[in-house]
């Protein structure tokens, strides 16, 4: 009886460069990329103090609440999808303890103790769980897929199962016709040749409002 493959899967998390440290964004930026984060989105923003309060909402009623949506609304921020395996405790591994002061005396090499000015401006934001993750994504991402990418031979297994049958069959046609444009022509035949496409029998009648 074989072993069981492990599989492995690539988390996805909220990382976010705060105002007190965006002049450093190309620093920190490379690096995220030498520590083995992809970076799958990025923008550039200027939050206004209400979207700054529905981000951190979690947080309302607090005391440090209306300072903390001062500084988020401050400057602008740069929010950022960052990619690989155990990327939220890795990410928050890398950024350190949240107040900044505590993060040089116990993780001096942390992003925090390096760029963090004091308790409250410490420089960076990261996602502490794979549901605020995905809300936190979604917050600056709306059209982004936070679930987990299947690497190895779980994503053998579904390419094996869901693409391959129908993808080689479009590749052996495509040899035979010998098209001019063959990318073009691939991606015609695979639309009119998806195994998944709805079965519409007739044509679609528009109701009246």
């Amino acid at each position: 009886m074989g072993m069981e493959v492990p599989q492995i899967y690539v988390e996805k998390t909220l990382a976010i460069i705060k105002p007190d440290a965006i002049h450093k964004c190309d620093e920190i930026e490379d690096i995220i990329l030498r520590s083995g984060f992809c970076i799958l989105q990025k923008r550039r923003v200027h939050l206004t103090p209400e979207q700054a309060s529905d981000f951190y909402a979690e947080h309302y009623g607090k005391l440090f609440f209306p300072s903390l949506v001062a500084y988020m609304s401050s400057g602008p921020i740069i929010v950022l999808v960052l990619s690989r395996d155990n990327a939220i405790s890795y990410w928050r591994e890398l950024v350190g303890p949240t107040n900044t002061l505590k993060a040089r005396e116990t993780h001096p090499d942390s992003l925090r103790a390096i760029y963090g000015t004091d308790d409250q401006r410490n420089a960076l934001h990261g996602s502490d769980s794979f549901s605020n993750a995905a809300r936190e994504i979604r917050f600056f991402f709306s059209d982004s897929i936070v679930e987990p990418v299947a690497v190895g031979q779980a994503a053998k297994d579904y390419l094996a199962r869901t693409v391959n049958p129908t993808l080689l069959r479009g590749l052996t046609q495509l040899c035979k016709e010998k098209p001019s444009d063959p990318v073009v022509w691939l991606a015609d035949w695979l639309l009119q040749n998806n195994p998944n496409k709805p079965k519409v029998k007739g044509p679609i009648i528009e109701e009246p409002n």
